[in-house]
């Protein structure tokens, strides 16, 4: 499955690597993008591993928050 996630509270390039890698972390992530300047995150997802609200909560433990 793919999402997009909208993330605030991003301000660099590390704060979007930070919340590119909490992503990635999460079990049954494919693919996980990060755009700081569209202040959201591409994910590609296996909807039997992971829910959306896995992906929200790892934004959110990295210090972000998601929409």
């Amino acid at each position: 499955m793919k999402t997009i996630i909208k993330i605030k509270g991003m301000t660099c390039g590390g704060c979007r690597l930070s919340a590119e890698n909490a992503l990635k972390r999460v079990p049954g992530v494919n693919f996980a993008e990060v755009s700081l300047e569209r202040a959201e995150a591409s994910v590609e997802f296996d909807e039997n591993k992971a829910a959306l609200k896995d992906l929200k909560a790892a934004v959110v433990k990295a210090g972000f928050s998601a929409e």
